[in-house]
């Protein structure tokens, strides 16, 4: 592979790199570029930074090993992201997570940069916003809290989260409704509006 500036390389030319060559560097590349997103997405859906952390690795095992099955018939993103959605509803679904999980509250860990502009009393209260907001989301069916984590928090389109999911555009609008009006009745259910 060329070594041109990582950043002009678009993501179906680096897959097929890999798929063709087995280039190490172009997958080095992918990962480099989505290892935070798909972080961040696993840290949703499972709340802790150690099954998140295992998550993604995961997922990322996963491409590597099915990257030569990819069709191109979607975004490698979505492809990446579906991988890991269902990296997590397979672990959150699993009987030995289930088994031994215990209610667990978000971590201080967050994958934003701290702001040295803010008072000590505005962390303290944008932490506890954002510990209320993952305990809701955690409590959330499992169909709804998928939409709600890619819309509302990964910001993806209406189109990749269908792409994602395998739901269709009026099943996906309204599992975020719903999700989003639970959100609401739980934050109230746990003295805290948004």
């Amino acid at each position: 592979m060329n070594t041109q500036d990582e950043n002009t390389l678009r993501d179906e030319d680096l897959v097929k790199e890999v798929q063709n060559h087995n280039d190490m560097y172009a997958f080095e590349i992918l990962v480099k570029r989505y290892q935070s997103k798909i972080y961040n997405t696993c840290y949703r859906f499972m709340g802790d930074t150690q099954e998140a952390f295992d998550c993604a690795q995961d997922t990322f095992v996963k491409i590597y090993t099915s990257i030569r099955s990819f069709k191109y018939l979607s975004s490698f993103a979505t492809w990446a992201y579906r991988i890991a959605v269902n990296t997590c509803k397979n672990r959150l679904m699993s009987w030995e997570y289930r088994r031994t999980r215990k209610t667990r509250y978000l971590s201080q860990d967050t994958l934003e940069l701290k702001d040295n502009s803010i008072s000590p009393d505005q962390d303290t209260e944008r932490s506890r916003i954002q510990e209320k907001v993952q305990e809701a989301i955690n409590m959330l069916p499992f169909d709804q809290k998928q939409v709600i984590i890619l819309r509302d928090i990964q910001q993806l389109s209406y189109e990749e989260i269908e792409k994602i999911t395998g739901l269709r555009s009026g099943t996906v609008k309204s599992k975020i409704a719903r999700g989003r009006d639970k959100l609401k009745e739980i934050l109230k259910d746990l003295k805290y509006e948004m």
